[in-house]
Order: structure tokens, then sequence, then C-alpha cells
């Protein structure tokens, strides 16, 4: 398959399929999302909408999303961002188990975009995430990684977690305010970020906003990230 990746700007973590989850509510914000995506530069949106495992089977889930998918790609015109198809899932007791998780990865690929519980995570937590690394091809992504840094003893756990081969994602809003910016910007510099998400929701609260981020950083994030897309691509 020939690669549909050349110079671009990859937005990997969005909420901008309408009524699929606590992001955009309906059509015409989800399109009005797209245009601030393009107008900030963006040029590829990974639509990865949230999977919790209590609220949906995946069957329902996919149904949903599906549908959801069709209207947004029947409205969607020339000169609008592309759009790849994925899913934000949040770990829960069991995911190994999961036999269609696969289907979940962005679309085209074998990444997987994973949400890791909002407290300090044990071992068996950190084991878990090891043993789904790997597991049918899949290829581990943690959303927001900033995110778990303030529960104690998780920055050493994302530690042994980079070191084994998962890759990382931080929003664009880690770069707002100036002990924040210096954090995103050092870790950068460490190699611990792969890819860099809006995680934007709606046009008001949470909105695409990359003009946090420095130009030199989405520069240079530009030419990893598409590389890791490409490296991810089924062939």
């Amino acid at each position: 398959m020939k690669p549909v990746y050349s110079e671009t700007m990859i937005d990997f973590h969005t909420h901008i399929l309408p009524g699929v989850d606590d992001g955009s509510k309906n059509l015409d914000e989800s399109l009005q999302l797209l245009q601030m995506e393009q107008q900030q530069g963006i040029d590829i949106v990974v639509l990865t909408p949230h999977y919790y495992s209590s609220q949906n089977s995946p069957e329902v889930f996919f149904r949903r999303r599906y549908q959801s998918w069709r209207l947004l790609r029947g409205a969607w015109k020339p000169g609008m961002p592309r759009l790849l198809l994925g899913a934000e899932v949040e770990f829960f007791e069991g995911i190994t188990t999961l036999a269609n998780l696969q289907d979940f990865c962005i679309q085209r690929t074998s990444l997987l975009l994973l949400e890791m519980p909002f407290c300090s995570w044990g071992e068996r937590t950190i084991r878990i995430v090891e043993e789904l690394n790997g597991t049918g091809g899949i290829q581990i992504v943690l959303a927001h990684v900033e995110r778990y840094l303030s529960f104690q003893g998780n920055a050493q756990a994302l530690k042994r977690l980079r070191q084994g081969g998962i890759l990382m994602q931080i929003n664009a809003s880690f770069f707002e305010g100036w002990l924040s910016k210096r954090k995103a910007l050092s870790m950068l510099d460490k190699g611990i970020v792969h890819f860099l998400g809006s995680d934007c929701h709606n046009l008001s609260s949470r909105k695409p906003n990359w003009e946090l981020v420095p130009k030199a950083v989405m520069q240079s994030m530009e030419a990893s990230s598409r590389n890791l897309l490409r490296q991810y691509m089924y062939r």
C-alpha cells in the first residue's frame, strides 16, 4: 500500500467525532473543529473517541463510532485535514483478553492509544501494559502522559514503560505556563515524547490549541510523528 503520509502535522488525539463521547456534540461542531485544526496547521486528525468497557461493549462502541464516522466523512470537504479513525481506550482489568483489541488501533496502523488510570499504578497495572504491548502486533501509545506525573511513583513507571518500547503522547496544553512548558521541552529533549495531540473536545473550554506549542517543536515533531506512523502502518 502506498503511504498516505507526506509532509504533515498530525493531531494524534482528538474527540471530534460527533455524538460518540463527551467531545463534539454534533456535526456542525465537528466541522468547525476541523476548520480550526486546518487554520492551525494540522494536516491529519486522528479521531480517538473514548472507549470505556464499563459503558459499552466493543460491538456497541464500533457501531456508534462507524455511524458517526460515516456522517463526518459525508460532510468532509477537500482542504480539510485528512481523517484517521481510532479510539482512546481506557485501561481496565481484563484488557489483555479482549479478542478484538486490534480493531481499536489507529486506522491502517498497529498503534493503540491507551488511557491509564488517574492514580498511582501498582506493579500489576504496569505488567499488564507491558504484556499488552506487542500482543497481536499492537504498539501501545500512552495518552497525555503529563496527566499521570502528579501521582506518586508514576514517573518511574513511565520511564520503565518507555524503556520497554511503549510510546508516549502529550497534549498541546502541556506547553501552557512556564513550569509546564519547561517540563514538556525537557521530555522532548530526552526523546520521551513521540506524538502530540490537542485532546480537543469542543469549541470553548477544550478547543484545538496548537498556538501553545513552539514552532520549533511543531517542526521537529512533524518529521518524527510522520515517520512513526509509516513505521507502524500495515503493509
